[in-house]
């Protein structure tokens, strides 16, 4: 490996991959004790590697008790069928098999997505906004 951000990168894919799941729920001191690193080492490769783009939401509450969340947007249909990206809708329905929405916002968040005039880029970047407005609210 590389550095210490592709260590930290790779544990982190391995265990989402190890687990099957499509989210990783880890507290930020214990994995940089676990790895051997500083906490910020940590919070840096969440922000620069972990990222929307990347098809992942990441989120975290700090202070005691806190823990960072790493959700892999894109279901696993999508991974399987790397030449179809997945629709905003689709995300919308990942969300809530994931229960990091419930029933009722993601009905409102397809019901957004429907009315609002853009296309799938723009709907995206709609749908990331709309899910940090909730984690900013201390809800997820």
């Amino acid at each position: 490996m590389r550095n210490l951000a592709d260590a930290i990168e790779n544990f982190i894919i391995g265990e989402l991959l190890r687990d099957q799941e499509d989210a990783l729920l880890v507290q930020r001191n214990e994995l940089a004790e676990r790895l051997s690193c500083a906490p910020s080492q940590i919070s840096y490769v969440l922000s620069t590697r972990f990222t929307p783009e990347r098809g992942f939401l990441v989120e975290s509450r700090r202070g005691s008790g806190g823990f960072v969340r790493i959700v892999r947007m894109e279901p696993k249909t999508a991974q399987q069928q790397p030449q179809k990206e997945p629709t905003a809708s689709e995300l919308v329905e990942h969300l809530q098999a994931q229960k990091l929405v419930t029933a009722r916002e993601g009905a409102l968040l397809q019901y957004m997505l429907h009315i609002i005039d853009a296309d799938e880029k723009k709907k995206k970047a709609v749908l990331q906004q709309a899910m940090g407005l909730l984690n900013s609210q201390g809800r997820r």
